[in-house]
């Protein structure tokens, strides 16, 4: 990996890489078995964001609590990708959140007027699934909906929003500062044509397979250009093209080299994949990482295939 710039605006740390599950074990010791969260620092502004709140989450907040010397107010912009359990399952156990003197800001997708983000979150904290009640706990916690757009977060973060293609409404984020660029599509799968293309096919209508086309290709444009000249592109990579195409198509995840090529035209500088197939283990990742990742091709990304407790710089 490079040395970090010579001004360090953003410090991206992995606490979370795996998709679907938490597997823990001797098998994912080396890259990781917590489900997805990233945290984002702004070391001149004192500002955290925490980028989706997977079983990662709980290791991040003891972490802060012990940076704050137990005494220390903690404040955190926590954004969510959407609300599936894998992206949400940590944030009953964020110890912040029992302290009275933690602010939290939590972002995320505003999926329905009956289905709000706040609503959302506090379905798992029931008395059903958890002994402690959303509305008992003690941090300051402030839910935010958000639909596509850009959103001023001071200190000069601004923060955009661009809907991603998975079953359940979903976000990828763009947060600029200072000059520089980090993106995210955590679930996300390429955009394609759902209708039939097959002329053979009694279902084809040529009208509305040409339609499929274009707005399968405008799409794809329209989140290039998102993601275009971003210092870091945090992506899925949780299956390889041969198990998409064998099986996996329409499930909401991107095949690696399909992130590569997507990164690549986008002129990203640096794609770090993520949300690892809970059934991968560390020898095949690493079988994968030396095929796939390693330094820059000439025109595209260097690859890196993320690890819990990884540090990058921008």
């Amino acid at each position: 990996m490079k040395s970090p710039p010579a001004t360090e605006v953003l410090r991206v740390t992995f606490w979370g890489v795996r998709g679907s599950i938490p597997v823990p074990g001797a098998h994912t010791a080396r890259y990781g078995g917590e489900t997805l969260c990233i945290g984002v620092e702004v070391p001149a502004a004192g500002r955290l964001l925490v980028l989706d709140a997977g079983s990662g989450l709980r290791r991040l907040g003891e972490a802060l609590v012990r940076r704050s010397g137990g005494d220390g107010g903690i404040a955190v912009d926590l954004l969510l990708s959407h609300t599936h359990l894998d992206h949400i399952l940590g944030f009953p156990f964020f110890r912040p959140l029992y302290r009275r003197d933690t602010r939290v800001t939590l972002y995320g997708p505003a999926i329905s007027l009956q289905d709000r983000l706040e609503e959302v979150i506090g379905g798992q904290m029931s008395y059903r699934y958890f002994p402690v009640r959303q509305v008992e706990l003690a941090a300051d916690v402030t839910y935010v909906d958000w639909r596509e757009g850009t959103y001023d977060l001071g200190d000069g973060i601004l923060v955009s929003a661009a809907y991603l293609n998975h079953p359940l409404l979903c976000l990828g984020y763009r947060i600029a500062c200072s000059g520089r660029v980090l993106c995210t599509a955590f679930d996300h799968e390429p955009f394609r044509n759902v209708f039939v293309t097959d002329p053979a096919d009694p279902r084809y209508d040529e009208l509305m397979a040409r339609e499929g086309e274009a707005a399968a290709a405008a799409a794809e444009a329209r989140l290039s250009a998102f993601f275009r000249g971003a210092d870091l592109l945090i992506h899925d990579g949780q299956y390889t093209e041969e198990e998409y195409l064998a099986g996996r198509v329409g499930w909401g995840h991107s095949p690696i080299e399909g992130a590569i090529r997507t990164a690549a035209a986008a002129g990203v500088r640096r794609l770090a994949l993520v949300h690892h197939d809970p059934g991968r283990s560390d020898a095949e990742l690493a079988r994968l990482e030396a095929r796939l990742g390693g330094g820059r091709e000439p025109g595209g990304p260097e690859v890196i295939f993320a690890r819990e407790g990884q540090v990058v710089s921008l």
